[in-house]
């Protein structure tokens, strides 16, 4: 999830307990998206879906959070 910004994700998973729990939650549900997709677990299209929906909105915070920071630390 947004590679282009690793140095600071790796700043702000130590720094923020909330940005540590919205990436870990993120790379969880990829790995079960992934999983459902190659057809290693059972999901219907609505729970796919679903799980995709929760992932995009957790990417939009952590990037909001990082956007956040970089302008807090003139980046």
């Amino acid at each position: 999830m947004l590679h282009e910004y690793k140095e600071i994700i790796s700043k702000l998973k130590v720094e923020n307990p909330h940005f540590a729990k919205i990436f870990e939650k993120h790379n969880e549900l990829d790995d079960k998206i992934q999983k459902a997709e190659s057809g290693k677990a059972p999901l219907d299209a609505l729970e796919l879906d679903k799980l995709k929906r929760e992932k995009l909105a957790l990417k939009d915070e952590a990037y909001a959070m990082i956007l956040e920071y970089k302008k807090a630390n003139n980046l």
